[in-house]
C-alpha cells in the first residue's frame, strides 16, 4: 500500500511540474514585437554565390525586422543585411555588438518576429554588394565564415 502512494506521488509530481512548460512559461523574449506569432513566417533559402563547387554556399533567410537601438526612418531601411551573429537575449545582443566595434565594424541589432536579436554589420538596398560584403568578411575574418544574408520582409 505505501509502495502504490509513492509511486502515484512521484507521477503526480512529474505530471505537475511538466505542466508549466506546456503552458509556455519559459518564454524567453518579453517582446511585444513576438507576441501572437504562431507561423514563423522564416524562409530559408540557400544559394550559392558563383557557379564554383569551392565558393561556400550563402545561407539566405527572409524575415520581417525592425531595427532595435536606431530609430527606423526612410534612409536607414534596407532591403539586405549582412548578419553575423544572432542571439535570443539582447544583452547578449549588446555585448556581441561592443565586440564587434573594437574590430572595427559598425554594428546594428535588428529584431525579427520571432524575438531574435540579429546583429548586422552592413545594410544594401542591392544584393550584389550584400554578397560581395559576405564574400570579404569570410576572406579577412575568418571566425566569422559563417555571416549570412538576410532579406527584409515588408
Amino acid at each position: 500500500m505505501i509502495q502504490k502512494i509513492i509511486v502515484f506521488g512521484i507521477v503526480s509530481l512529474t505530471i505537475v511540474s511538466c505542466g508549466s512548460l506546456r503552458k509556455g512559461s519559459t518564454r524567453m523574449s518579453d517582446s511585444p514585437y513576438a507576441d501572437g506569432v504562431k507561423n514563423d513566417g522564416i524562409e530559408i533559402k540557400e544559394e550559392t554565390t558563383t557557379a564554383s563547387e569551392e565558393t561556400p554556399k550563402i545561407v539566405v533567410r527572409e524575415e520581417k525586422v525592425r531595427t532595435v537601438d536606431v530609430k527606423e526612418t526612410p534612409e536607414n531601411i534596407y532591403q539586405y543585411y549582412v548578419i553575423i551573429g544572432s542571439f535570443r537575449y539582447l544583452e547578449n545582443a549588446r555585448n556581441y555588438k561592443e565586440t564587434l566595434i573594437k574590430k572595427g565594424f559598425v554594428p546594428v541589432i535588428l529584431e525579427n518576429e520571432m524575438g531574435l536579436f540579429r546583429v548586422s554589420v552592413a545594410a544594401y538596398n542591392e544584393e550584389g554588394p550584400a554578397r560581395r560584403n559576405i564574400a570579404s568578411i569570410r576572406e579577412n575574418y575568418p571566425e566569422h565564415s559563417d555571416v549570412w544574408l538576410l532579406i527584409r520582409k515588408q
